[in-house]
């Protein structure tokens, strides 16, 4: 199993949490809310994807159409708003929100296969680093598109009643999740760096023990043929030498003795 210690059990324990809040911040139609102080307020709550008006009217254009009830941004009876309800930073927003969402996802089938893996496995430190650099990667995203929303959600240009307009508690679950995403991905990263540095020094350790018994063998037998002395029916060599015999040279005759005659003819050339 891929739990096999502390780390990834907190990191997997961390991952789940800050996914599910973001999950629920996702889908949810609540970044964006009124605090109730209006009676009758023209815009009462917003989401990613959701809005809701109460009988709202453009006030920049004088359309007859009046707007109730929460339908989708994308709404086809919105499109003579768009400009007005989908201004650039929301729609980064939503890019953002999407890309953390998705890279969530792209972790989700890793984060199973390695519940299963053992720590023996091969792609075991594959797979933690894969985990961790999408659930980083994710928290990036997820934390750019909430301090987006939270420098521009409630500006006077936007939305009606921005004097009463507050963060909603679906932004705090997404501020949360999007935070909490960083360190679950950082302790994967970590597990991972370990467990690759413990399987190389695994290896080079046992590099080093089969060198070292082929030495103390070999040194082994060196010592006990040496303990042992030389074989008495064997004779001994003769000590090698390392020099060249020197050449036979003519010896000059002694003062007192005869020239040696030489064996044969001689003749001088």
């Amino acid at each position: 199993m891929g739990l096999s210690n502390r780390n990834t059990k907190v990191a997997l324990g961390i991952s789940v949490f800050s996914f599910l809040l973001f999950l629920i911040a996702f889908a949810t139609p609540y970044w964006l809310v009124t605090d109730g102080r209006l009676q009758n307020p023209k815009f009462t709550n917003l989401g990613l994807w959701t809005v809701c008006f109460n009988n709202f009217q453009d006030i920049h254009r004088f359309y007859d159409i009046r707007f109730t009830g929460c339908m989708w941004v994308f709404e086809e009876e919105y499109y003579i708003i768009h400009d007005f309800l989908l201004p650039g930073f929301y729609i980064a927003v939503q890019l953002f929100a999407t890309l953390c969402f998705v890279m969530c996802l792209i972790a989700l089938p890793f984060t199973l296969a390695f519940l299963r893996t053992s720590r023996d496995d091969d792609r075991y430190v594959f797979l933690l680093l894969t985990i961790g650099t999408c659930q980083v990667l994710a928290s990036i995203f997820g934390f750019i598109a909430v301090v987006i929303f939270g420098a521009k959600g409630d500006s006077r240009d936007w939305m009606p009643g921005w004097q009463t307009n507050d963060m909603g508690w679906s932004f705090a679950f997404g501020v949360v999740g999007a935070v909490m995403l960083l360190p679950a991905g950082i302790l994967y990263m970590v597990e991972a760096r370990r467990e690759r540095y413990k399987r190389l020094n695994e290896i080079s350790n046992r590099e080093v023990s089969e060198y070292g018994d082929d030495y103390y063998q070999h040194q082994a037998a060196v010592a006990a043929a040496a303990s042992a002395g030389p074989s008495p029916s064997a004779p001994s060599p003769p000590p090698q030498s390392y020099f060249a015999p020197e050449p036979s040279r003519p010896r000059r005759p002694q003062p007192g003795r005869p020239a040696p005659q030489p064996q044969g003819i001689q003749t001088d050339i």
